[in-house]
Parts: C-alpha cells; structure tokens; sequence
C-alpha cells in the first residue's frame, strides 16, 4: 500500500507551480484587475436616496391573519403600495416629469425594518438631485395616496349615516303626525309611542356617530427622516468591481497556470523528477555545486559531499558481485559526462581500482573529448580504437593524474565506435574489466539519441540516469526507464542537474576544441600505425593557449591530419602538447 504524501509535499508542489508559471498569475490578475476598473469606468453612475416613513393606522387598515408583521396594519401590504401605479402618478405629479409612472415605479425600492412600523423608501437616478427629489416624492404621494384612501372610506361612512338619519327623521314624523290622531288610552297610541321612542334612540346613536365622524381627523403617517442628496454614486462600486475582477483573474491565472504545468513537458525541478517521471532522485544538484569541464569537483566541498553521498547510496544498494555501473540521460548534452566523471572519481577515492569508460560520442566539435579535458588524460587513443582492434586493453587505459586509483578510457578519435557498442570485443573488454577492476563506470549516450545506451545498459549491473532540467522532458524520462526496464537493468534512480548554460571554460578553450594535456612522458603502451598516422605539424600563425600557471608546463597547439579511414571524411584535428618551460 502506498504510503500517503505529507501535506507539506503537496504545499511545496503548489507552491512550486505557482513559482515557475508566477508571470501567468500576475497577468491574468492584472488583466482581472483592468477588466474591473474598465467596467467600473464603462457602467453609469448610479445615486440613491432614502426617505424613512412612519406608517400610522387609520380606521381602515386590516392586518392578515398570520401576517409577517404584527399590528394592525400589514406593512408587507404598505411596501407594495408605495410602488403602485396610483402613487408613482401622484409622484410623477410632485416632480412634474415627463417620464411614465411605471418607468418611475421602476427605481423605487422598500425596506421594513424588523420590529418597526416604518418604510424605508430608496429612489435611484441618474444625479444626486433626482434622487434626493425621487425620494421625497415618493414618500410625500405614498402619505397623500394613505390619507386619501382614509379619507374615502369616512366620506362613505358619513353618507351612508346621513342616509339612515334621514330615514329615521321622515319615520319619526310619520309616526308623530299618527299619534296627533290616535285617541288617548288606546292600544294604537301606546304601539306608537313605544316605537317613536326607539326610532328617537337610533336617531340619536347616529347623529352621534356623525359627529363623531364628521369631526375627526385623518393621519395616515409622515416622514421621519427625510430623504438627502447622496454625496457619493452607489453603483458602480469601484472597490468591488476591481477586487471581484482580481479574485476572478487570479483564479483563472492558478487556473492557467496548473494547465500549463498539466501539459508541459519539461522537467523543472527535482519534484518533477521523481512525481511527473516516478524516478526516485538520489541527488539534486543546483547551480553553486553543479560540476564543470575544467576539473571535477573537491571532495571536500559542496559539490564533491553531493557526490560522496552518492556513492555511498549507490554502494549501499549494489548486490554482492555488482561492479558495472552504467550512466546514461534522458536528453542531449554534457549532464552524462559531468555525473559520471565524477562518480567515478568519488568511487576512486575509497581506494577502490575503478575505470571510466567514455562511451558518449559528443554533440558537437566544441564539446570533443570532455572526459579528457576534466581528467586530464590524452584524447586518444580510446574505446573507438579499442573495439576497432587497433589496441589493447592496457593501451586504452590511461591513469588520471590526481586521482591514482581512476583509469579512464577515452571516446577515442574517429566516430568509428558507432555501430560497435553491440561488438563481442565490448562484451569481453567487460568482462575482463571484471576480473582486473573494482568498478566500472561507463558514460554512455542518453536514450532519446542513441540505442547505445540500451546496449551499454545491457551488460551493466546498474543504471544511473543524468536528468538536466528545462532540458529533459517527461515523455524522454518515462522512455529512458522503459528502456532500462526492458534489458532488464536496475535503474537505481537519478541526478538531478539544473541547465547546463553557463560551463565555465577560458576565453581560448572556446575557440579551440581541442583537449589540454600537461607535459607527461608519452605513454611507452601505445601502438603507433604508421599507415594511420600522420606527423605532427605546428600550425601557422595557430592560436597557442596560454600557460596554466604554476604547472611548469607551456602548451603548444598542434594539429594532425586525419586521412580518410573507412570511408570516414577526412579532417584535422587539434591537440595540444605540453612542454616544459624554457628558463
């Protein structure tokens, strides 16, 4: 069962996304943040105003039954009324405007506050003045429209009492012009007496009633807080216009930014490594311990600790009788080189007997012969000449200067060894390397331009992948593991090297590919083939490098013709010679 990632991890994976595609987030937040203030500049102001209004009860009002509002009057009803069309002409009357009531009715808006018996009337315009004016109009025919209503209703009431007293009175004269006429003691009178009586209480009752309608007064209300003219437009809102368009922005730049990160190929970081490619990182190297062409790193510093905790992985996870370890890339370049000479020279200074193998034809003529330049060690001859059957196995050794323990054997000259990594003479060089070494190293091409690799992979008891980041991409990582599964190779896991663009080389070791060599005594074990060779010439007016200072040695620029071998096109190479200095 897979063991769950720590929050910290996925903390720093996002934090790494956010960090490599950074520009795509701020954009799209600037952009987010210009999109709102052009739509706060686009949109037109908006002013509104209020006008707060007590609501008092008049004869009329009704409440219903399980009303929101408690009371006698439903204020729920009220807030509708104030946006009816009978009011908004009263108001359209007040401004004396132009525009029709039912647009007017549109900007109106009500509020009831909880626990209270007051609308809160807000009217929007164009301007401040039209606003405060809107307001006010609307809570003023709002009041008027109320106390006519009331009014009304009591006008009925007044009439309808009028009508009855006006009943009874022509009643109350019939029945006295009867009783004018009735004999006294008759039953008649008594029956007319006892009915003018009734009919004087209910003539009384309303007359009463009249008075008391015809003489009361009407309030349906006022205004309690008149309406004022805004100092500042309610809408647009600037502040949330931009910062809604910076949140949107910045979702869509996280957005387009793990987008980015889903379809990108390219490795980035040591975390890409090992999550996007599933290849365990035994070393992560940055730019201060990153090794170079002029020499492999110290031992003793930043750069030289990475590697010796390197091999001392590596040991650790060898099998009894594991010797061959081969070092290979996901991508073009001089990540391959750099890893193995200095594994090679870190599994040296345990005291262990270990030879490098220099399998990796180079990329360009500026890059020729790199592990002769960082070793110190001749050009040629090499593992070209070797499997050609030019020389023997001792004749292509060469030991390395500083470090007594490392031999190293050369690419070689010619790119003659194409096509014989796949040679018996390679599988017996092996296993002779076998019985006479400790370890083997061998710098082989990287598996997205070479099937050496594959084929190197084969006969070692080990692999080493050498990722350059921004260089390496996913799919070329994923096929270099298939590959080394596919021959059946351990892949111990990967070092991780960040873009090889700044090599520090000296202003005449760019100009000239050709390899330094200190002033040694030739090497007694090489077989000289007078049919393959040439003399070595000075070259006219050549550029000569200058002395390295405090070796005692001067080197000489020479350059050697090589004839067409093999129907290999003939060229000249450059070597320089070192000699010692005249004094």
């Amino acid at each position: 069962m897979e063991a769950t990632r720590p929050v910290s991890a996925d903390l720093s994976h996002y934090l790494g996304v956010f960090r490599r595609h950074w520009w795509v987030v701020v954009a799209a937040t600037g952009a987010g943040l210009a999109i709102g203030a052009a739509v706060t500049q686009a949109l037109p102001r908006v002013y509104e105003s209020s006008a707060s209004v007590l609501v008092q009860s008049v004869e009329q009002d009704t409440n219903a039954a399980g009303g929101r509002t408690k009371g006698t009057i439903n204020l729920d009803t009220e807030a509708q009324l104030v946006g009816s069309g009978a009011v908004a002409t009263k108001a359209a009357t007040l401004l004396r405007s132009t525009v029709s009531p039912i647009e007017l009715a549109k900007s109106v808006s009500v509020e009831v506050p909880p626990n209270t018996t007051v609308l809160v009337i807000r009217f929007e315009a164009g301007n401040a003045k039209d606003a405060q004016a809107g307001s006010h109009a609307f809570a003023e025919a709002y009041l008027r429209n109320r106390e006519e209503t009331a009014r009304a209703g009591l006008d009925v009431q007044i009439k309808t009492l009028n009508l009855k007293v006006k009943q009874l009175t022509t009643a109350l004269t019939s029945i006295n012009s009867r009783l004018a006429r009735a004999a006294n003691g008759s039953s008649e009178r008594s029956n007319l007496e006892s009915l003018r009586g009734n009919s004087q209480n209910q003539l009384n009752n309303l007359t009463g009633k009249l008075n008391e309608l015809t003489t009361s007064t009407i309030s349906a209300g006022n205004i309690i807080s008149d309406s004022r003219e805004p100092e500042e437009p309610s809408s647009p809102n600037a502040m949330l216009n931009i910062a809604g368009g910076a949140m949107a922005g910045l979702l869509l730049g996280l957005g387009l930014a793990f987008v980015r990160e889903r379809f990108d190929r390219r490795l980035r970081t040591a975390a890409d490594v090992r999550d996007r490619g599933r290849v365990p990182v035994l070393a992560a190297l940055d730019e201060r311990t990153t090794p170079h062409f002029d020499d492999v790193l110290q031992p003793y510093g930043p750069g030289g600790r990475v590697f010796n905790r390197l091999r001392n992985e590596i040991l650790a996870s060898l099998s009894a009788g594991d010797q061959i370890i081969v070092v290979t890339g996901a991508s073009r370049g001089s990540a391959t080189t750099l890893v193995a000479a200095n594994l090679a020279a870190a599994l040296a200074r345990t005291g262990s007997d270990v030879v490098l193998i220099g399998a990796h034809l180079p990329d360009s003529v500026v890059d020729a012969a790199p592990l002769a330049r960082m070793l110190g060690v001749s050009a040629m001859p090499g593992l070209s000449d070797l499997l050609a059957g030019r020389i023997g196995l001792n004749k292509a050794m060469q030991r390395c200067p500083r470090i007594p323990s490392l031999r190293v054997i050369t690419t070689g000259g010619a790119a003659t060894a194409a096509g014989l990594m796949q040679s018996q003479r390679l599988r017996d060089t092996l296993e002779a390397l076998r019985r006479q070494t400790g370890y083997v190293v061998i710098e082989a091409p990287s598996t997205s331009s070479s099937a050496d690799a594959q084929s190197l992979a084969s006969l070692a008891d080990a692999a080493i992948l050498a990722v350059e980041l921004r260089r390496a991409k996913r799919p070329a990582l994923l096929d270099a593991t298939e590959q080394l599964s596919r021959v059946g190779t351990p892949l111990l896991g990967a070092v991780v090297l960040p873009q090889l663009t700044n090599v520090r080389r000296s202003t005449a070791e760019e100009n000239l590919p050709a390899v330094a060599l200190s002033a040694q005594k030739p090497d007694e074990t090489v077989v000289v083939d007078g049919e393959r060779t040439q003399p070595m010439r000075l070259p006219q007016g050549g550029p000569v490098r200058p002395p390295r200072q405090g070796d005692g040695t001067e080197e000489v620029t020479a350059v050697i013709d090589l004839p067409n071998f093999k129907g290999t096109p003939s060229g000249t190479a450059t070597r320089t010679v070192g000699k010692p200095d005249e004094k």
